[in-house]
């Protein structure tokens, strides 16, 4: 066998930039073509949604119009559980790769701590709380989307309480509706609906889930696995056993199943879809303003080659979540907020290599955000301190 081919960090850049739909030329048409090229959307923050789908469209002017179109009226997108149990926007012909490969594993482990505390609690009993999902979901098909409280006129039972982990520090009340959807959640037999207020809010109704066919977990691993390295290789086998949650023998079998190569990395071995190894054109350099969570900031575990390790403690916050971010040609170069007047600001952190060119370019993206949400305003439901900063003024 010959060498690995080397990828450095200027073709991977590029790679980035290309396939994560940021550059110009790269920019999408649709809510629905971002989603497919990047294969999930974080959706724990519903405002990443849509500022993710906008920072790559094309003509952003009717993100909300098209976002909303396709999560709520065209049911293409859809939000649910997914890689390590986080709330992410699929493709809706995605769903059943995911549940399959990802889910089934975790939505077993919430349904048995559901029915530990409830037990620990001397709640009813695992027949008494299916005799409640029944009724739950035939009530929630009746009514086609509907919030817990909504349901809870249909099925009474929902409003049970149970304390939590008598006697500990963290000792709490939970309601059934609170844990049992989110268990149907992780089961893929419910999904979040339209919110209960703008694209903004984060209280959503619920709606069954969209009917997906049963496959094999092996073939689904194998098949996301394939969508991933295709949007986002060359990838280590660390990166990849972080992204999807999985033990790292699914992650190896799943790598040889697609027929990933192995390429030499600056940080080892990483591997890229089958037949991916040829060299990318680079496109002109290019500015973007990504939010909160986006996937491509949180794309990869091991982030050196396009964040310096000095900015995170300005641009995480405490658990890990990445902040809104500004980039410059493939790397993070600052960070930027909305004031409470609505104005967009933002700072440079690493001035290497920053003139006049970036410089325009970042405002003219900020021009283009502002244009298009308009007067919303946007708090990030994980704050870092660098955004806190910025907000104050």
């Amino acid at each position: 066998m010959g060498a690995q081919r080397y990828i450095g960090v200027d073709e991977r850049r590029v790679r980035l930039a290309l396939r994560q739909r940021l550059a110009g030329p790269a920019r999408a048409g649709t809510p629905e073509e971002v989603a497919g090229a990047l294969v999930a959307l974080h959706g724990t923050d519903p405002a990443t949604v849509y500022l993710a789908v906008g920072a790559r469209l094309a003509d952003p002017a009717r993100t909300v119009e098209e976002t909303g179109r396709a999560l709520y009226e065209d049911r293409s997108l859809v939000r649910m559980h997914g890689m390590r149990h986080t709330v992410f926007v699929f493709p809706t012909a995605l769903t059943a790769v995911v549940h399959a490969s990802t889910g089934l594993v975790v939505a077993a482990r919430e349904r048995a701590a559901l029915l530990k505390h409830m037990a620990g609690a001397g709640a009813p009993d695992a027949v008494w709380l299916k005799e409640v999902e029944e009724s739950t979901l035939a009530a929630l098909a009746r009514r086609g989307q509907a919030t817990a409280a909504e349901l809870a006129q249909d099925e009474p039972r929902l409003r049970e309480q149970f304390v939590y982990a008598p006697g500990k520090s963290y000792e709490g009340m939970h309601t059934v509706s609170t844990r049992l959807l989110k268990v149907l959640g992780v089961e893929g037999k419910v999904v979040r609906g339209r919110p209960l207020g703008s694209w903004t809010s984060s209280q959503f109704r619920w709606a069954v889930a969209p009917e997906h066919a049963e496959l094999d977990t092996a073939g689904a691993q194998a098949e996301l696995l394939r969508r991933w390295l295709t949007a986002c290789g060359p990838a280590t086998e660390a990166d990849l056993k972080w992204w999807t949650g999985w033990r790292v023998t699914e992650v190896r079998r799943a790598l040889a199943a697609i027929g990933a190569e192995p390429v030499s990395l600056d940080e080892g071995t990483g591997y890229v879809a089958e037949g991916d190894t040829s060299p990318v054109p680079a496109p002109e350099p290019w500015a973007a303003l990504l939010p909160g969570l986006d996937p491509t900031a949180m794309g990869w575990q091991q982030r050196d080659w396009y964040l310096a390790p000095e900015l995170r403690p300005l641009l995480f916050d405490g658990s890990g979540n990445v902040g809104p971010t500004v980039w410059w040609d493939g790397r993070v170069i600052g960070g930027w907020a909305q004031r409470p007047d609505g104005e967009i600001t933002w700072r440079i952190l690493a001035g290497e290599g920053i003139g006049r060119e970036a410089l325009a370019a970042i405002e003219s993206e900020a021009e283009r955000l502002s244009g298009w949400v308009g007067t919303t305003r946007i708090t990030p439901r994980f704050r870092t301190p660098l955004e806190k900063e910025l907000t104050a003024g």
